[in-house]
């Protein structure tokens, strides 16, 4: 692939000699793709090279959405929740923008931040001043003490520390005045924890979390805003004490059943899936330090992942794409793309991360390849639908456009 930076008008690209996956539909159409101050004006032949444009030649190769994790930590700088919650923010937005970077150049255009992230850095990503996908943010994630954001170890007698990540809240008016202050802040959504996790030391994984009056008080105050809330659950009893109480997007739910599948249908709730983070820490886990409650409970919730996607599919729950990724383990998002794919196929697994997310984030000039859209691209060297190695191989060639420049 070739990119001809020729511009003498700003914003003006166009990419040649490729194919589109417009982000819905099954059957590949011819380009080019002609951008125009940062929107897709024309796709196939009516899009013309305008003089001084910049010219993506994809030799070949085919262009896709940008692709969206709705499930993304740049704060997750380790494995490890009471050391990044007891390291200076500083630090931690410091190595967030690595990972944020990261994450664009793999061709992530899009990234929703579920426990973490502040106005601060979201301005700055706004102002230019960092390399970074396009940032929703829901501030620290929600939990009960004792939940699975509590990442004091039974013994410890101390605060749950800074609260970058997580913040530990109980009470009706406590958590009211938390969604209000996360919404001033500029949060695209709230996230809470339902149900224990892996990684978090003294919660079982199954039971579920928060009562029924704490759940309605975020989910009421998000809605007032013209938002929703994202629930950490993994059991059936977990999720559809979620949904019921207003929750919109299911994190994980990897314990998933038939009823719960079918409780989630009925409410409207999408299914973010992160089958990326068990298979890292089943393969990586006693390397990189995690202790045995959390590679025992790790194992509990990885085989189940896939089957939770079949069940959800089975019961038309909207299904999208995160990956959930900590620590060193962040290298491993591409991968997430393989294993969901294993799952629902290429075309599939390539419609959840890009058009199903859009649908789930509300912002539905994203994930698609069409006049109007935002020119968020992935031009990728192969056709993923034939080759899907060409989205996953970290040496396979690919270019990243944001709002229409090359990134």
């Amino acid at each position: 692939m070739l990119v001809n930076d020729r511009s003498s008008v700003p914003g003006t690209l166009i990419v040649t000699n490729a194919t589109v996956f417009d982000g819905e539909n099954a059957e590949l159409v011819d380009g080019p793709v002609a951008v125009r101050d940062g929107r897709i004006v024309a796709v196939g032949d009516t899009a013309d090279l305008e003089d001084g444009a910049v010219v993506v030649d994809a030799k070949g190769g085919t262009v896709l959405p940008g692709l969206i994790d709705a499930h993304c930590h740049p704060y997750g700088i380790s494995l490890d929740m009471v050391d990044i919650e007891a390291s200076p923010l500083s630090y931690v937005a410091i190595v967030a923008a690595g990972r944020l970077r990261n994450s664009l150049r793999r061709g992530f255009t899009t990234i929703r931040d579920v426990a973490g992230g502040e106005a601060g850095l979201a301005k700055a990503i706004a102002e230019g001043r960092l390399e970074a996908p396009r940032y929703l943010f829901t501030g620290p994630a929600l939990s009960q003490t004792g939940g699975h954001g509590d990442a004091r170890p039974a013994h410890w007698d101390t605060c749950p520390c800074h609260s970058h990540t997580t913040e530990v809240v109980d009470g009706v008016d406590p958590l009211r005045r938390a969604v209000r202050e996360r919404f001033r802040q500029g949060a695209h959504a709230i996230k809470i924890m339902t149900s224990g996790g892996v990684v978090s030391l003294t919660d079982p994984i199954r039971i579920p979390q928060y009562s029924e009056d704490e759940i309605r008080a975020v989910t009421a105050e998000a809605a007032r805003r013209g938002s929703y809330v994202a629930a950490h659950s993994y059991s059936p009893e977990a999720i559809v004490h979620s949904v019921r109480n207003g929750v919109r997007s299911i994190e994980h739910g990897n314990l998933l059943d038939t009823a719960s599948a079918a409780a989630m249908a009925e409410h409207g709730a999408f299914l973010i899936p992160t089958l990326a983070a068990y298979d890292a820490m089943d393969r990586r886990g006693e390397a990189i330090g995690m202790a045995a409650v959390q590679l025992a409970k790790n194992r509990e919730v990885l085989d189940a992942g896939r089957q939770a996607i079949e069940l959800a599919v089975a019961a038309k729950v909207p299904v999208g794409f995160g990956t959930d990724l900590m620590g060193g383990l962040e290298e491993e998002q591409l991968n997430g793309l393989r294993l969901q794919s294993e799952v629902l196929g290429i075309l599939g697994t390539l419609r959840c991360a890009t058009s199903v997310n859009a649908r789930l984030l509300g912002l539905e000039d994203l994930g698609v390849v069409r006049p109007g859209a935002i020119a968020d691209l992935l031009v990728v060297s192969g056709n993923p639908l034939e080759q899907p190695e060409c989205l996953w191989d970290p040496a396979a060639e690919r270019i990243v456009i944001q709002s229409g420049r090359v990134v």
